[in-house]
């Protein structure tokens, strides 16, 4: 008997162990996909307001299929129209601007550097935190902060072909992901309402869909049109918008068998794979010693700045709720990853 549970638990170790390398292989799949998908010297679909677009309606799609059609998920009850107009609305559009300026991005910065900026990103959140009154400004924290800044620094000053157009859009696809998560933070405080990652989808793919369409109409239409990019390979774009979906249900599945501090350190463990593949994958990609160095300062903060965020999660709630109320950011994060 104590054999049989001893293979169970292996098995269910395995299990785990296979869940988190499909989370990294997919996401770190999904920026290499989309980057060659919007490469002028590979598929060559320079609409990244487009392929966003596309992503979002499709996972709208998918997931009221999933969720009402075929009931193999299941949608958290609880949303209000009050609540949707004043949490999830602005929670889409934001979500909407970090995936269209980060995929945007690709086209004038590489896939390694663009991975390096966004280690800013708790340096964002906290400073938007600090000023929406949900983090306090303390010694401790402002080290942190400092220490991911200087790292950052220190990797952009060892980039060769540096494009400050594709940083400005980075930046902006940064801060974007930053005001998504205080959004998030205040819609889990304030409203009370606890949704998995796939509720989340189910109500944020709309609204972002929407956020995007607007845009999309003005700038990219008419190129679209002028250059006759609708019949531009359908299956590679069904298929990249289907990695997009199976990736953030690799996020549901690492969640819910293991927590959110696994997935934070499977995450790290995803940027390094993505910088150091981009160097072999791509031919824009340059890879010097100051850049490895800087961007190896910048992780070491964000690891410590994430433990130092889980433990006083952990002390402000139970496990079980520490857990299901750190899952609402993480989908729409890895995801953000594109």
């Amino acid at each position: 008997m104590a054999e049989g549970r001893m293979r169970r638990m292996v098995g269910k170790e395995y299990i785990t162990y296979a869940y988190i390398l499909l989370y990294i292989c997919l996401s770190a799949g999904q920026i290499f996909f989309n980057k060659w998908v919007l490469s002028s010297k590979e598929i060559n679909f320079p609409y990244p307001l487009g392929l966003t677009l596309l992503h979002m309606i499709f996972s709208s799609v998918l997931c009221f299929g999933l969720t009402k059609f075929f009931k193999i998920l299941k949608v958290e009850e609880g949303m209000t129209a009050e609540i949707y107009a004043t949490s999830v609305v602005p929670i889409g559009a934001m979500f909407a601007m970090t995936l269209w300026l980060g995929n945007t991005a690709y086209l004038y910065i590489s896939v390694s550097f663009a991975q390096m900026l966004k280690a800013i990103m708790p340096v964002a959140v906290f400073i938007l935190g600090v000023a929406a009154g949900l983090e306090v400004m303390s010694c401790r924290m402002l080290l942190i902060m400092s220490v991911i800044s200087f790292g950052v620094l220190v990797a952009s000053y060892g980039e060769i072909n540096i494009n400050w157009i594709g940083v400005v859009y980075q930046m902006g696809g940064v801060v974007g992901e930053a005001l998504r998560l205080i959004f998030m933070e205040i819609f889990v405080k304030k409203k009370g309402l606890k949704l998995n990652p796939i509720s989340m989808m189910y109500y944020v793919s709309p609204c972002s869909a929407l956020c995007l369409l607007i845009p999309w109409i003005f700038l990219e239409k008419s190129k679209m049109d002028a250059q006759g990019s609708w019949s531009f390979q359908p299956l590679v774009l069904i298929l990249n918008s289907l990695c997009t979906f199976a990736l953030n249900l690799s996020v549901f599945l690492v969640i819910s068998h293991t927590s959110a501090l696994t997935i934070r350190v499977a995450g790290v463990v995803k940027d390094w794979v993505v910088v150091l593949l981009s160097a072999l994958l791509f031919a824009d990609t340059k890879l010097t010693l100051i850049n490895l160095f800087g961007y190896a300062i910048a992780i070491a903060g964000v690891a410590v700045y994430n433990n130092s965020k889980l433990r006083k999660e952990v002390g402000q709630s139970t496990p079980d709720e520490s857990q299901h109320d750190e899952s609402e950011p993480l989908t729409s994060s890895a995801v953000s990853t594109k």
